[in-house]
């Protein structure tokens, strides 16, 4: 089979290098990427070679006309290399294969109430659409809801076992308190209207967490300079080493916060958009393993942080409730595996009654 993998951001580096790794032995794969260098770096570091097609454009009109450029250059991959499955959790390979005899399969996660352009010109061109089932009541008629998040496909325990060496290499121990703070720079489509933490708002996170340990932070843009004493100092690959050891993630974005569930970290974040993203819902409301707040609630925010940094067994009610969680999800890879490789026949036999996702375990 001919398999072309589209990587649109550094987070969907990771959630198919278990899977390419496992499909590459057995089937052509055709790994195309935005050029960024973190994009590039993480692909490198996992030795996954790559077609770079080019960096994403500036602005809502310098993004649509890089959009249509990336389109026209996965077609013309799809055509040359006689592709059967185009995938990748961008739009580039649904409107690409549109046009050929390609299938596509796209990898979303995302509320489409909260994303116009994924809900009206991306989900209803994939010829399946596989999303976790926190979205279900969604009730896409091309989506396949499968218990688990994407995240699980490169931080399940078949797949990533925590190094503490990681952290000796920048002079920590496990056990030793430092936290980790997550800013984003709200410039994808999906942010748009989005708002985060202030700079004020982030200094005063600052102060409150450096009295009880060491304070990391990392920005998807420049740091100011009142902030870069603080600089996460690790290469891009480290960073699930590095928040599983913290004592806590404190954000304004998103994917980071499922992470640290997965990891067992206790996690907040606090954006325009708390309350309305369905799987950190689940994660939230279901299994109490992260808190999200409005930029409004900001002093209850620092009122849970304090109450959470006073219980001397936080580490422990983490770990149990990532257990419960991790025993409500499925292999994410395996199944997907299980999936690309039987399909269109693996469509068919979940539409079967009594299909058991546990069988991916």
């Amino acid at each position: 089979m001919n398999i072309l993998i589209d990587i649109g951001h550094p987070a969907h580096v990771h959630y198919f290098r278990n899977l390419y790794k496992e499909l590459i032995n057995r089937h052509k794969i055709i790994v195309t990427c935005k050029s960024e260098p973190m994009i590039e770096g993480l692909l490198q570091h996992y030795q996954i070679e790559y077609i770079p097609l080019g960096s994403k454009g500036a602005g809502l009109a310098g993004k649509l006309v890089k959009q249509m450029h990336f389109d026209h250059e996965i077609y013309k991959l799809i055509k040359r290399e006689n592709i059967d499955i185009a995938m990748g959790a961008s739009a580039s390979v649904v409107h690409a294969a549109r046009f050929t005899s390609a299938k596509s399969i796209s990898f979303d996660d995302d509320d489409q109430v909260l994303l116009p352009f994924t809900r009206y010109f991306v989900a209803p061109y994939a010829d399946t659409i596989l999303t976790p089932d926190a979205l279900s009541f969604e009730n896409l008629s091309n989506a396949v809801y499968y218990p688990g998040y994407q995240e699980i496909a490169y931080l399940h325990p078949k797949y990533y076992t925590p190094n503490p060496e990681t952290l000796r290499k920048y002079g920590l121990e496990p056990g030793e308190k430092y936290f980790i703070l997550r800013f984003v720079a709200f410039k994808a489509h999906h942010d748009l209207g989005v708002q985060g933490l202030s700079n004020k708002q982030k200094k005063a996170l600052v102060d409150l967490l450096s009295s009880r340990g060491k304070v990391f932070i990392t920005m998807e843009s420049e740091l100011e300079d009142e902030f870069k004493p603080f600089r996460m100092p690790i290469a891009p690959h480290e960073m699930h080493d590095f928040l599983k050891f913290s004592q806590m993630l404190i954000c304004d974005g998103q994917t980071m916060c499922t992470e640290a569930a997965l990891l067992g970290v206790p996690s907040i974040r606090c954006n325009s958009v708390a309350g309305r993203v369905s799987l950190l819902e689940e994660e939230e409301k279901k299994y109490g393993l992260t808190y999200a707040f409005l930029p409004r609630q900001y002093d209850w925010m620092l009122g849970k942080i304090k109450n959470l940094l006073e219980q001397d067994d936080l580490n422990q009610q983490w770990q149990k409730k990532r257990e419960r969680l991790m025993n409500d999800k499925i292999n994410v890879t395996a199944f997907w595996i299980w999936f690309i490789e039987n399909y269109p026949n693996s469509l068919q036999d979940i539409k079967k009654q009594g299909f058991d996702y546990y069988a991916f375990k």
